[in-house]
């Protein structure tokens, strides 16, 4: 269940502009009248929420967040914590399980809604 967990987590990473932290950065809108005609991007709810602990993973699941977390800037990683740190919800969500948006490492936003938050404590 948790390397299946891990699994979205890292093919879902860059999906959710609010949540997913790339290592790209946003591209710039156009101003042409074929990008204006465009339908504008739909977001999926947040339904369910799920944080897991690094330390609560495979070893194989670790490596891919250790990678991931090497691939990301820290201004990435400051716009992530900020938007759980906007969410009174997911904020307390994190405190039920110990943890705080500064614990947080990387998440992602599947399709049908369930949001994981990958933590990484202080021990």
């Amino acid at each position: 269940m948790k390397r299946t967990i891990i699994l979205a987590v890292t093919a879902a990473f860059a999906g959710t502009p609010a949540l997913a932290q790339s290592a790209q950065p946003a591209p710039q809108a156009e101003t042409t009248p074929q990008a204006q005609t465009q339908a504008p991007e739909q977001r999926t709810e947040i339904r369910a929420v799920s944080i897991v602990d690094v330390a609560d993973l495979p070893a194989d699941s670790q490596t891919q967040i250790s990678k991931i977390e090497a691939e990301r800037s820290e201004s990435q990683l400051e716009a992530l914590r900020t938007s759980i740190e906007g969410s009174p919800a997911l904020v307390d969500a994190l405190e039920k399980q110990g943890a705080t948006p500064a614990d947080v490492v990387a998440a992602s936003l599947t399709q049908t809604g369930t949001l994981t938050i990958v933590t990484r404590k202080d021990s």
